[in-house]
């Protein structure tokens, strides 16, 4: 017999014994998943579909599972479904856009608890203007990003210095705007 049939036959073996050994290890029993008893029966359920994952998770990464399961339980149908929706239009999005979203999505989480309640306020008043006030709101918004950077530098620190003034600084502010430049006088 030559030496390659040899191994050849080896290899056969030890693929049949691995086979084996594969199949009466997925016939056994798998032992429990040990602290099931504190969860839900859904839960439990939802642990024990899942067993090998479960068990491959941390200690945190477990905690956040059961907070995701918990509150996508609390949604309603109708909050279900447009999760599923907003999903795919995620998943049908081309990669680029898919990691820009990502990214903003780190950064959001990034931030600290107060500065996303200060924002998630300005949304929640930008969503109670009027539509036109919004539109307005947008083109400005829009004006500003075209701008070249030493401008938008400019606006900002004019922004910041109005940030600073008093009420009364504001309104005297206001009132020199108001009124008309002087007109030159007749030259001589």
């Amino acid at each position: 017999m030559t030496r390659a049939l040899r191994l050849l036959r080896l290899l056969a073996l030890a693929a049949l014994l691995a086979a084996g050994a594969a199949e009466i290890a997925w016939g056994q029993p798998q032992p429990p998943v040990q602290g099931l008893e504190t969860f839900s029966p859904e839960e439990r359920a939802l642990i024990e579909r899942n067993r090998e994952r479960w068990r491959a998770l941390s200690p945190e990464q477990r905690a956040r599972v059961l907070e995701n399961y918990r509150h996508w339980k609390q949604l309603s149908a109708e909050q279900r479904q447009a999760a599923r929706q907003n999903f795919q239009r995620f998943r049908q999005l081309p990669p680029q856009e898919r990691g820009r979203i990502l990214e903003d999505f780190r950064r959001w989480k990034d931030l600290p608890e107060s500065r996303r309640q200060e924002l998630q306020g300005a949304h929640e008043r930008f969503q109670r203007l009027a539509p036109e006030r919004q539109e307005r709101i947008l083109k400005r918004f829009r004006q500003f990003q075209a701008m070249p950077p030493d401008e938008r530098e400019r606006v900002i620190r004019n922004w910041e210095r109005w940030q600073q003034m008093t009420p009364e600084e504001r309104q005297r502010a206001r009132e020199r705007l108001r009124r008309p430049p002087p007109r030159p006088g007749p030259s001589r």
